[in-house]
């Protein structure tokens, strides 16, 4: 190494290390192990003093603090706004007819034996003879029944009854137990906005209250059951399972709903809840307290739905409606003249008959499958006339015949 270079390189090592010893006291490290207290590397010791804290120094405030001068003080009452004040009436009034059911099913396993298994759902109470309203899915599978109260009593319940196609059962309790009943409004004079609000026993929590607005009507539901249940109530009031059955009001206090189904990705709340107008459950519950049925309307048919491929595979007019199989004897649609189906064909999946006639509209109501056949048909009454429109070969025809009770 040249011995100028040397030097100057020893000549700064010096330099450096004097520096580092004037400055030792001002110059700190992230490792640094001084007290927390050192809030500045350029803070001079003397500025930062420990602070003892005594509890002898301090010295009790000359009033003492009244975190009650408030309640029940005249001069400042509590406001509430009249959304408030209806939430407040609506439930106070309407909570005592609301009830909590819980169910007992028992099945049967070659390991454990009998196994009892528990649901729960919501009903209200629309007779003070006993009567409760509830959904068919709460109570479908039954053993046991059991109703408590707003007052925490717990009721033995039995089946009146229950329509599987409408999604609404009948309870009853012994009267002698009831002194209100619910006040059932008229839902068809719901409109699109107004107020909602929801009592029932969301996953078990008794008499909760939510609210929120009517957000559709004239939707239509698949129940559990596969059948397609239409003109529904839609509300973002929050339900949630153990809300079913349970009342949907309006501002007045008077039941539009029964609260029976949510949309959901993930089990619980979303912002989109179902009920079944209450016109249509006043006419259920009438029918299952004198006979424990609802008749419904058949047109003795056995049918399959025409879509696209269908109709592309084998010739057909249309690409919709129902192409009947089979005509039952005696029923309406064999009094009528239809004609099922006379040539079998099978594929990979089915084996169906071809060559009957193809039902496209009743009481001009278009017929697009089985959900829409069944939505229109029980919509109808046993006895009613109705007028069929339908294809045989590819001519459109039209006949009329009446409706008899579904066996």
């Amino acid at each position: 190494m040249d011995r100028r270079i040397f030097k100057q390189i020893v000549l700064v090592v010096i330099l450096l290390g004097i520096f580092v010893w004037v400055k030792k006291d001002s110059l700190f490290l992230f490792s640094d192990p001084r007290p927390a207290e050192i809030l500045s590397v350029n803070a001079p010791k003397e500025s930062v003093k420990p602070v003892k804290v005594n509890n002898a120094d301090y010295k009790p405030a000359a009033e003492t603090l009244d975190f009650n001068r408030n309640i029940n003080n005249p001069d400042r009452p509590v406001i509430l706004s009249t959304d408030e004040d209806i939430n407040i009436r609506v439930f106070e009034e309407a909570h005592p007819a609301v009830v909590n059911i819980s169910t007992t099913t028992l099945s049967f396993s070659l390991r454990r034996g009998v196994v009892p298994s528990g649901g729960q759902g919501s009903g209200f109470i629309i007779d003070k003879r006993g009567y409760i309203l509830t959904n068919n899915h709460v109570v479908a599978k039954a053993d046991e029944i059991r109703v408590t109260l707003a007052d925490g009593e717990i009721l033995p319940a039995k089946l009146v009854g229950r329509d599987p196609y409408s999604d609404i059962a009948v309870i009853k309790v012994a009267s002698d137990k009831i002194n209100i009943s619910a006040v059932l409004g008229d839902s068809d004079q719901i409109k699109v906005g107004q107020k909602a609000i929801a009592i029932g026993n969301p996953f078990g929590l008794s008499h909760t209250l939510t609210t929120g607005i009517v957000s559709a009507l004239g939707r239509s539901i698949e129940n559990s059951d596969g059948v397609e249940i239409d003109e529904i109530i839609q509300t973002d009031a929050a339900i949630n399972p153990g809300n079913s059955g349970g009342p949907l009001l309006n501002s007045n206090g008077e039941v539009i709903g029964i609260n029976t189904a949510i949309f959901s990705l993930s089990g619980g709340y979303q912002g989109i809840g179902f009920a079944i107008p209450i016109n249509r459950a006043k006419e259920v519950a009438s029918q299952l307290i004198e006979t424990g049925k609802v008749p419904r309307p058949s047109l003795g048919i056995d049918a399959i739905p025409v879509d696209n491929q269908l109709a592309y595979a084998i010739g057909l007019p249309v690409n919709y409606g129902l192409m009947l199989q089979r005509i039952f004897k005696g029923g309406p649609a064999d009094k009528a003249g239809l004609r099922g189906g006379t040539r079998r064909v099978t594929n990979i999946l089915m084996e169906f008959l071809i060559g009957g006639d193809i039902i496209v509209a009743i009481d001009n109501e278009k017929i697009t499958d089985s959900k829409k056949y069944m939505s229109v048909i029980n919509k109808k009454k046993v006895g009613q006339k109705i007028k069929i429109e339908f294809y045989r070969g590819k001519r459109l025809m039209e006949v009329e015949t009446v409706l008899t009770e579904r066996k």
